[in-house]
């Protein structure tokens, strides 16, 4: 179940910011490359940097984060926000990737649309949601399905950032930090192999869904 709550949190909210980052940096703009590259900064990141800087930024004693609030959260060792942050870290790391992606569908929408919505009294608002959603439609198909499934294969940042001996690591495990707990820790390989293949049943049907759906809002043309 850690790993589904990591997902629903992870991939909408990561796709949301991407593309509201991606249409204003896709406007004529001062410093509008040096913000692009300051979003994506993060995929450059070795992710075990990318891990350390945050868990810092989570301590509780001397975090820059408490530092800054004036509090004493336990970020990463109270149960129950401890998923919280650890889903805000994939979300912060997944923006840059998104944003270049949406960027480029962007790019390849005819600024005539725009100008006819326009002489016709269509507002940004409805230019957004009735010309730059369906046609950035198979870019935002393609970020989904592969977010989904990224996010299902978690492993690194809970690892990375959590403390295995903390109480609150149990409510961040992964389905991979399981497999790989079981085979490589405790040599179960008969009980590893067995969640990798749930985790590819899992996947699989997943993935076959939103291919279900692709037809009803994907629009190629």
């Amino acid at each position: 179940m850690n790993t589904f709550k990591y997902a629903i949190i992870q991939v909408p909210f990561s796709i949301g910011i991407s593309l509201v980052l991606a249409v204003f940096l896709n406007r004529k703009m001062k410093g509008r490359s040096l913000y692009r590259t300051i979003y994506f900064l993060p995929m450059i990141c070795a992710p075990a940097a990318i891990a350390m800087v945050w868990r810092w930024m989570y301590n509780q004693d001397y975090g820059l984060l408490n530092h800054f609030l004036g509090t004493k959260i336990g970020w990463t060792v109270d149960p129950k926000i401890a998923w919280i942050s650890v889903a805000i870290v994939g979300i912060w790391s997944s923006i840059g990737y998104n944003m270049v992606l949406l960027i480029g569908g962007l790019q390849d929408i005819p600024r005539d649309y725009y100008e006819a919505a326009k002489i016709d009294g269509s507002s940004e608002v409805h230019s957004f949601f009735h010309i730059t959603i369906p046609l950035l439609s198979p870019t935002l198909f393609f970020i989904i399905q592969t977010g989904v499934i990224g996010a299902l294969q978690l492993f690194d940042l809970p690892y990375m950032i959590m403390d295995q001996s903390s109480r609150a690591f149990k409510k961040v495990e992964s389905i991979t930090y399981l497999f790989y707990d079981y085979s490589f820790t405790k040599s179960e390989r008969g009980y590893g192999a067995a969640i990798v293949v749930f985790m590819l049943v899992i996947i699989s049907l997943i993935t076959w869904l939103l291919q279900k759906t692709e037809k009803k809002w994907v629009h190629y043309n």
